[in-house]
């Protein structure tokens, strides 16, 4: 699957600070300096309607880390996924009255026009679940071998405890677990399973619903196997970071890893698992099922600078939870006005600490909101140029737009 057209980034004069982000598995600071090219994973989209705020965060979110390591001078590989086949594509297929191939690929490009418009950098490997149906079969198969895989009807599913580690990306105790486990996809009361918590890995054929020929009968993957078997065979094991939104820290996060871990004894699934917080509108969390969506289309095509989209999520730390409002959006507007007008002064305050403290931000568990706070400082001072005296540099314009770009993903 095409992903889309990334942005070209420019160089800075200088490189950013080793990269430390907050691990959710253990709860604290770790560092991503790990040997050769970072590995990323962010899970995608279910392409059954637009991209909304809360995508955006997310993907914003990793897009400065990618765009971190880069400015360390670490060369990256990002994969992200695409569930281009699932229960909720389907549902809205049939509800709509449209082919869900087209649902699929239609909802897939608003995403890239969105990602592109928002300056998101593309993955290096933009990857559907259905052309990965070979690979997961494969490590279906690796599955079976290890004793994790049983049969309900003709459903293959996957022992969780199988895997002597579960539990550790979430925390979460086991009535946790069991709470959460149908909020969020689960089936823990179908009958023939052996523990509740048990994970669909092959969804057998239904009448009406597309299907694959495997070993195991015709039929289609289960969520969670999609994108352990994408990362593994894009990233290997180990790799440096799995993110994506705090929703899916359980179960999505924890069974996937589960089921790679079981595959590769003795090799974790990712050496850190990040996540993002949730955006509410209208005080609850953006949901399909509670129609309180603003979606970055929509907001695209009222004409609203990307930009000022983008800077509305750069102003909360990405781990935060946040309400998105109008006004936060029409403040940003203005803010990115004065930013222009600064940066069309050409001459400015001093470059040097800037990009050195925005850079420092970043590194630190990616600390947008204080990077942004720097960049207004400069702005500031750069249009009381009457109060620079000779501290006034002729090149400052040009070096912190290469910083707004490099750094924060912002074209002005």
């Amino acid at each position: 699957m095409r992903a889309w057209s990334s942005p070209e980034v420019p160089p800075l004069p200088e490189a950013g600070p080793p990269v430390r982000i907050h691990d959710t598995a253990t709860g604290t600071l770790v560092d991503t300096a790990s040997e050769g090219a970072a590995r990323l994973y962010v899970c995608g989209i279910t392409p059954y309607d637009a991209t909304h705020i809360g995508h955006a965060a997310t993907y914003v979110a990793f897009d400065l880390l990618n765009r971190a390591w880069r400015n360390h001078g670490r060369a990256v590989t990002y994969v992200q996924n695409v569930t281009d086949v699932d229960d909720p594509l389907l549902e809205r297929a049939h509800k709509v009255k449209v082919a869900w191939r087209e649902l699929a690929e239609r909802e897939t490009q608003l995403f890239r026009d969105d990602m592109e418009s928002l300056r998101v950098l593309a993955p290096d490997h933009y990857v559907g679940a259905v052309e990965s149906i070979p690979e997961v079969i494969t490590l279906i198969e690796r599955l079976r071998e290890a004793g994790a895989v049983y049969q309900v009807d003709q459903d293959l599913y996957f022992s969780v405890t199988a895997d002597e580690a579960f539990g550790s990306v979430s925390g979460l105790d086991r009535d946790a677990m069991l709470e959460i486990f149908p909020e969020r996809g689960g089936d823990p009361d179908r009958s023939g399973k052996k523990d509740p918590l048990d994970c669909l890995l092959w969804r057998a054929e239904r009448p009406g619903e597309p299907s694959w020929p495997s070993p195991f009968g015709p039929g289609r993957p289960g969520w969670h196997i999609e994108c352990a078997a994408i990362a593994l065979d894009h990233l290997g094991t180990s790799f440096d970071v799995q993110g994506g939104g705090s929703d899916l820290v359980f179960p999505h996060h924890e069974m996937s890893a589960g089921e790679a871990q079981v595959a590769h004894p003795g090799h974790l699934f990712a050496r850190a698992y990040a996540h993002a917080g949730m955006v509410a509108y209208d005080g609850e969390k953006m949901s399909k099922s509670k129609g309180n969506l603003v979606f970055v289309s929509a907001l695209r095509f009222s004409e609203v600078d990307p930009m000022a989209i983008r800077l509305v999520l750069l102003r909360h730390h990405y781990r935060s939870d946040w309400e998105w409002t109008d006004d936060q959006l029409w403040d940003a507007v203005d803010t990115l006005t004065q930013w222009r007008r600064a940066l069309a002064l050409g001459a400015g305050a001093p470059t040097q600490p800037v990009v050195e403290q925005v850079l420092a931000a970043l590194a630190d568990d990616l600390d947008a909101p204080a990077a942004v706070d720097v960049v207004q400082r400069w702005v500031d001072a750069t249009l009381g140029t009457d109060k620079l005296a000779d501290t006034s540099e002729e090149s400052a314009a040009g070096e912190i737009h290469r910083l707004l770009d490099a750094a924060l993903g912002m074209s002005l």
